[in-house]
Parts: structure tokens; C-alpha cells; sequence
């Protein structure tokens, strides 16, 4: 499990399509948004780059500012520790986010608040309060000593339980205590506004039964974090595969095994290159609910990867025919007990099962499926998380 990003820099080919609070913002200091053609054929406005700094991508999602991200290359072995570090990014980032809801929600809940908001109607604090982030940004300067002191009593009895732990290491007690403070720094403005104005003296321990408990249950979520990022990466690498033996089949039909002559170094440069050619590639696209208007879809992510797989074509006569005027679709798991004819795809349905079990256990909902489009044979695998 890992809480930040080790790498300063992502470098990824990434598109990134901004929520309306995102393109406004941008819009707003003059920077131009450019006219993207997604994976899925659809156009969005947003920007492209090569690379970007994780805390940035970070914040930028935080604010609700990013509704998709997608990469699109024709290889992601080499790219595999960026990859992987995007997606627990992307993971981290809803379950920040999501933490930040429920504390919310329950602070809005409490009669220090109810009652605060009954004798001050004109001033109340609710869901639908508008702060600014300059605002919220000058008070908290001011309480800047208090939140670090409210912060660490907060977290007290969770550090203890971290470091009476006895069947994890020291260094997975680190990453933990550094998981349990990202949490707390990563609720919002605004929430840790009310936390330092309403809860104070007695009141504090209510803010402490709130909190704790919360933090507790989605540091248990974590873990599948690296799960995900794991599954995606065998997925991804798996297409990458079949679209390698596809190509060698036809540059050394009758010389070499395609299998062989993918794991050539040389070979595998010219494979890459004829697929850049022919812009065969894969495509990993990150959707989000966020956004003031996406009312009840913070907490949702969507992970499509989008690729040409010719096996599919073995599960079309399988499918109900009432489907097919749309899409055919079948579930991850009959995808891959389709296509096991490959050695790598055992891997990823090593992870599946993991995964499935570690969301079930934190109750988070985790649905997998694949599509092919008619129009384009275009196969697309869906990976639908609700936390």
C-alpha cells in the first residue's frame, strides 16, 4: 500500500477533460482549452501533456476540477511505475473525497450546528454554503497553530493503534501513519473550517467520534488501491501482448513463434514501431462523478480500457441477440476464460478475485464488464467502482 506518489514527475502522454467548475477556472487565466478526440470517439475540450506533477493532477481533482483522464500509447510496459502511481492517484483521490462527504454530512448532523444555523438563519452553514477558496484560505492562516494541535489529538488514538500493530513492519506502520495524516490533510477547506470554529472545549470529543471512525473505515478501503492499479496494469499489458502477437503474426508469419519474437528486445522496437505507424494503440480512460452538479456521483469511478481484440470475436455467438443491436457484452471473467488461450492472462484474473474480495470486505461495490461496439470492433473493458 502507498499513500503518495514517489515519483516528482508522471510522464505519460495524458488527456485531461475538465468538469464546468475546471474549464472555468482555466478559461479564466486565459489558457486555451484544446479540442480532444477520445478513445471513444467522442470530443471533449481540455489539455494534453507529456508530463505533470502528481501533487498538481492531485489538486486539480480535489477541487473538482477533472472529470476524465486518459492515456493512449501503444506500449505501457515501460511506462509501468507511472502508470501504476496514476492510478492509485486516481483512487486516493475519490476516497479523499468521499471521506470528506461523510465527515460533512455528519458535522451538518450534529446540534452544534443545527443549533448554531437556527439562531443565525441568515449565516447558516449547510451542504449549499458558498465559501470561497480565498476566503476559507485567509481564516485558515489565522488558525494555522490550532489545526496541527486539532489535527494530532485527532489522530492520537489512531497512531497508537497504528504502532501497537504487531503483525505488519515498521515500514508498513510508516506508510500507514503517513496514509492516516494525508486523510486528514486532504479534507477540505471548508470542513476543517467548521471543525475549528464549532468544536472546541467539550465539544471537541464529538468531533473525535465523528472523525475517527471514518478515517478508520476508509484507510481499510486503501488497500484496494493497489489492487486496482495491479489489475489494470495486467489488463493493459495483456492487450499490449495480443496486439504485439497480432502484428508479429504478420511481420515473421512462418519465421519465428509470435510469442518468441515478442519478448526480443529488437523485435519488440520494430513491433512498437509499425503499431505507432498503424496507430494501433490502447487507451485507459479514468471517469469521474465529481463536480458541484454531479450531485451523489463523487464517490463513482469508471476505468475503461479501450482496445481491438480479436478475440472477442469468439465470444459474439455466445451473446443474447437482443444485446447486439447496441453492444455485446460479456462479464471480465468470461472474457479471460475466452481468450486463456495466452500464458499472460492468468495473472489478471489472479488480481480479479483479489479484488473482488477486498472490495466486498469494505463495502465498496466493484462491477466488471467487457463491450465490443459493432462499429469499430472497438473492445472495451470496464472496470465500475461505487465507494
Amino acid at each position: 500500500m502507498s499513500a503518495v506518489q514517489k515519483k516528482s514527475t508522471l510522464m505519460l502522454p495524458l488527456r485531461i477533460v475538465f468538469t464546468q467548475e475546471g474549464s472555468s477556472q482555466f478559461l479564466s487565466k486565459n489558457t486555451k482549452l484544446k479540442k480532444m478526440k477520445l478513445a471513444d470517439n467522442t470530443e471533449e475540450f481540455g489539455i494534453e501533456t507529456n508530463s505533470i506533477a502528481p501533487s498538481l493532477l492531485q489538486r486539480m481533482f480535489l477541487a473538482d476540477y477533472i472529470s476524465k483522464l486518459e492515456i493512449t500509447m501503444p506500449e505501457f510496459s515501460s511506462s509501468r511505475q507511472d502508470i501504476l502511481d496514476l492510478s492509485k492517484l486516481t483512487v486516493y483521490g475519490v476516497l479523499y473525497k468521499q471521506m470528506d462527504k461523510m465527515v460533512l454530512s455528519q458535522i451538518f448532523e450534529t446540534e452544534i450546528l443545527k443549533k448554531y444555523n437556527r439562531v443565525n438563519p441568515a449565516q447558516m452553514f449547510d451542504a449549499k454554503t458558498q465559501m470561497s477558496t480565498s476566503s476559507l484560505r485567509a481564516k485558515m492562516l489565522v488558525m494555522e497553530s490550532q489545526y496541527q494541535r486539532v489535527k494530532d489529538e485527532i489522530l492520537k488514538p489512531i497512531r497508537g493503534k497504528i504502532l501497537a500493530q504487531k503483525d505488519i513492519t515498521i515500514e508498513e506502520k510508516n506508510v500507514s501513519l503517513l496514509l492516516a495524516e494525508k486523510y486528514m490533510d486532504n479534507l477540505s477547506l471548508y470542513t476543517w473550517y467548521l471543525i475549528l470554529r464549532f468544536f472546541k472545549g467539550d465539544d471537541f470529543k464529538q468531533i473525535q467520534g465523528i472523525i475517527q471512525p471514518v478515517l478508520e473505515n476508509f484507510m481499510e478501503k486503501s488497500q484496494i488501491a493497489e489492487y486496482i492499479a495491479l489489475m489494470l496494469m495486467e489488463l493493459a499489458i495483456n492487450s499490449e501482448n495480443n496486439n504485439f502477437r497480432k502484428e508479429a503474426k504478420i511481420m515473421y508469419r512462418g519465421i519465428m513463434d509470435e510469442t518468441q519474437a515478442i519478448y526480443d528486445p529488437d523485435i519488440r522496437k520494430k513491433i512498437i514501431s509499425e503499431i505507432t505507424r498503424k496507430r494501433e494503440f490502447v487507451s485507459i480512460s479514468w471517469r469521474f462523478g465529481g463536480g458541484s452538479t454531479s450531485i451523489g456521483t463523487q464517490n463513482r469511478l469508471q476505468i475503461m480500457l479501450y482496445n481491438k481484440e480479436d478475440v472477442y470475436d469468439q465470444l459474439k455467438e455466445n451473446i443474447d441477440n437482443q444485446k447486439a443491436t447496441a453492444s455485446n457484452e460479456k462479464s471480465l471473467i468470461d472474457f479471460y476464460n475466452t481468450s486463456n488461450e495466452q500464458d499472460d492472462t492468468s495473472l489478471g484474473l489472479y488480481y480479479l478475485s483479489y479484488l473482488s474480495e477486498a472490495c466486498q470486505k469494505v463495502n465498496v461495490k466493484f462491477d466488471s464488464l467487457v463491450n465490443q461496439f459493432s462499429t469499430n470492433d472497438l473492445t472495451v473493458i470496464t472496470l465500475s467502482f461505487n465507494f
